[in-house]
């Protein structure tokens, strides 16, 4: 049997599933973020690591974990993790993909009628006391978005399920640009491929969906903003290095862009100081695309799976490193 650190405090139907197996765990067992040297000093000799995304795993870390064989990331994403560097090291990583999908995309199109409709406001302004009666020119109002243009930036799974929202529940014209054409989504919901630019020029509301690359980091920046419509809402339930926050501020405060509505930031935790001041149009949300009950257990209780079956010496469900090469120890 073998030695997993936990780093985080999770489900505890998931750390039953690792007990079950035998396994000695180690668990953080709180909502603090383990420091570098802590995170080695009580990974140091253990298998296996469940992580969540906000663990940075690099290829030096793993230089100090000799015995590590599988890390299992709770999360969709896992940019946090060296993907390259374990695959040279034979140490396999996995993920948590598809269960969060609906989830997610729920809460990217409540963020869209947050920010369209200024209920973060007008919730604000009711609980000050400042409702006195109905008025036609009432002081938050929106905008709609039925039968208004989405853009889907990174026509993924989540991006589908934005999709099928929009058309179905709001009858809205959807648009969307990727790596490939989605035969499926351009049947079901009429969706439409552009190129990145005439998204940019003709969408009422761009959801981001994107990975984190190289390719995909400041995808939206000054640029970017100046082709959008000043009537437009940016939505980012994605990763935050995708959006330079800094430019997003001029764009707002400059009205190049009517607001936005962020799940995720670039340098998370922090949110951009200008940002949280702006009050109107733009709605801020602390990374909780997954974060219902249900999902999140879902996620918890896979990557114990994924931690089991890799120790195990088999493929786990969800490898996302294909090619990985099983160090030549012996089996756990």
């Amino acid at each position: 049997m073998a030695e997993i650190l936990i780093t985080r405090s999770v489900f505890q139907d998931a750390v039953d599933i690792l007990n079950k197996k035998g396994h000695t765990i180690d668990i953080n067992d709180s909502d603090e973020i383990l420091p570098r040297r802590e995170l080695v000093k009580r990974a140091h000799g253990k298998a296996g690591i469940v992580c969540l995304l906000n663990d940075k795993i690099d290829s030096a870390l793993m230089d100090e974990l000799p015995s590590l064989k599988v890390i299992s990331n709770i999360a969709v994403g896992y940019d946090n993790i060296d993907i390259t560097a374990a695959t040279q090291r034979g140490i396999m990583v996995t993920n948590t993909p598809g269960v969060l999908t609906e989830t997610t995309a729920d809460l990217a199109f409540a963020l869209l009628l947050c920010a369209a409709r200024k209920i973060v406001e007008a919730d604000e302004y009711t609980r000050a006391g400042k409702f006195k009666n109905w008025q036609l020119m009432q002081p938050h109002m929106g905008v709609d978005v039925y039968e208004k243009t989405l853009g889907i930036v990174g026509m993924g799974a989540i991006g589908q399920a934005m999709a099928k929202r929009a058309k179905k529940g709001f009858d809205m014209r959807v648009i969307y640009y990727g790596s490939s054409r989605k035969e499926t989504a351009e049947k079901e919901y009429g969706a439409q491929f552009v190129e990145f630019d005439e998204l940019l020029a003709i969408s009422d509301f761009i959801s981001i969906h994107v990975p984190l690359t190289e390719k995909t980091r400041y995808m939206f920046s000054t640029e970017a903003f100046k082709k959008m419509k000043n009537s437009a809402i940016l939505i980012n339930t994605a990763r935050g290095p995708v959006v330079d926050e800094a430019a997003l501020v001029e764009a707002v405060k400059d009205g190049q862009i009517r607001g936005a509505a962020l799940d995720v930031f670039e340098e998370e935790p922090s949110v951009h100081p200008e940002l949280i001041k702006i009050k109107e149009n733009v709605v801020l949300a602390p990374h909780i695309g997954s974060a219902s009950i249900e999902t999140r257990l879902r996620m918890a209780k896979m990557a114990a799976r994924n931690m089991a079956e890799g120790l195990k010496g088999n493929r786990p469900p969800n490898l996302v490193n294909e090619k990985v090469t099983s160090r030549k120890e012996t089996d756990i």
